[in-house]
């Protein structure tokens, strides 16, 4: 089944490369004009045939009117001769592309009216101009479809193909198998060890407010966690930095104690704002540790420079700690002095695998598949290109 995906996959993409290409029109060696494809209808394309030999100290100067009899005196293009080379063609040809919008009137090309450019282009050296091949024209049209960018749609759609497929087969097998996380395991034995010394656990929120994705996903790690303390009976503390943050966290453990069947255990001051900058909230934050010892802490967010301090305050005390963070620059101090780390989308996966939701598992699911083809791609895209095959970087490429 997966095989067959993935011919498929090639077979639409190669395809998908090969309609991504349109016709310039037009003798290659004259002075050229038309309509840019794929765009708004506000640009023009300009070509002409480029002189390699020529000194750099050459300029090619195009002027634009909206009328073939001119007078060409608005400039559109001042370029030098070895400037601006059509992709792809050994530097034989000069490509360029002009806003008619920012030259004329603004108002006409947005109402929708056909109108047709002029262009005349002159080479200008050592003070002298002069005139090259016939004036070109063109009229600017949009387009509804951007026909070079048909690779990424046709992706986009085999890839939410695949997740919708996932998400189904994780709603019609219980338990889909996903790769073990440590750190997450290790939630169990944290708050277990916690529960048995009689101490509390500790969750600290990184230093990003409620619109960032490391603290979103960090929320959803935190409802686990206090239903978790909340079946223990084990005292949890929650710090954070930002009260809308805070509002969030006393809500998501307040219902964590509800779905746990202990609604009167929850104490609202045990969630709470330790500090509103940086290092005075590192300074709180090492004072509860130092004087109340959890026997877990958790480091669940975006840090900075404050990480090494925590962490290091967290082990000299005892406890067990267990790290996620997306900051890949922090990622060394937490490896060093926690004893589990979640590295980078590992957080972002962590409330599928702790929920086993069908919805996240199959989603997650999913992005492994992508990355998998992706990977594949890749090398298989490497081999070629050394073999000097490049034809699969157009199938890839933004438009």
């Amino acid at each position: 089944m997966i095989k067959l995906f993935i011919t498929f996959v090639f077979s639409i993409l190669i395809l998908s490369c090969t309609s991504t290409a349109f016709a310039m029109g037009g003798g290659k060696s004259e002075f050229q004009a038309f309509d840019t494809p794929n765009d708004s209808g506000k640009s023009i394309t300009l070509r002409w045939p480029s002189s390699p030999g020529e000194s750099d100290h050459v300029e090619y100067v195009v002027y634009a009117s909206t009328t073939k009899n001119g007078p060409f005196e608005t400039e559109a293009l001042r370029i030098k001769s070895n400037d601006m080379y059509e992709e792809g063609s050994d530097s034989s040809y000069h490509l360029a592309v002009v806003e008619t919008d920012k030259l004329f009137n603004k108002e006409a090309s947005d109402n929708g009216s056909s109108i047709e450019y002029f262009f005349k282009l002159v080479k200008v050296s050592n003070l002298d101009s002069t005139s090259i091949g016939v004036i070109a024209s063109a009229t600017p049209k949009g387009n509804w479809f951007n026909s070079s960018r048909l690779n990424n749609f046709i992706i986009l759609i085999i890839f939410s193909i695949l997740t919708l497929c996932c998400i189904k087969h994780a709603k019609k097998v219980p338990g889909l198998f996903i790769r073990k996380i440590k750190g997450l395991d290790a939630i169990d034995d944290a708050l277990g060890r916690a529960t048995e010394m009689g101490k509390p656990a500790l969750f600290v929120h990184g230093l990003n407010d409620m619109d960032s994705i490391s603290t979103i996903a960090a929320i959803n790690i935190l409802g686990r966690i206090a239903l978790r303390v909340a079946e223990y009976d084990t005292p949890l503390k929650v710090s954070n930095i930002y009260p809308i943050v805070l509002s969030v966290s006393q809500e998501v453990v307040k219902e964590s104690y509800l779905e746990a069947g202990r609604p009167d255990a929850y104490v609202e001051d045990n969630v709470f704002l330790a500090a509103s900058e940086q290092f005075p909230y590192v300074v709180a934050l090492s004072g509860i540790m130092t004087r109340e010892k959890p026997a877990a802490n958790f480091f669940v967010g975006y840090f900075y420079a404050e990480s090494l301090i925590l962490s290091e305050t967290g082990a000299a005390t005892g406890a067990i700690q267990i790290a996620a963070t997306d900051a890949f620059t922090q990622l060394p101090f937490f490896i060093t002095t926690c004893d589990y780390t979640l590295m980078g989308e590992e957080l972002y996966a962590a409330s599928a695998y702790l929920s086993r939701e069908p919805l996240l598992l199959g989603s997650l699911r999913a992005q492994d598949i992508i990355k998998g083809v992706l990977i594949g791609v890749i090398i298989f895209g490497a081999i070629l290109a050394t073999c000097g095959v490049d034809f699969i970087s157009s199938i890839f490429r933004p438009g």
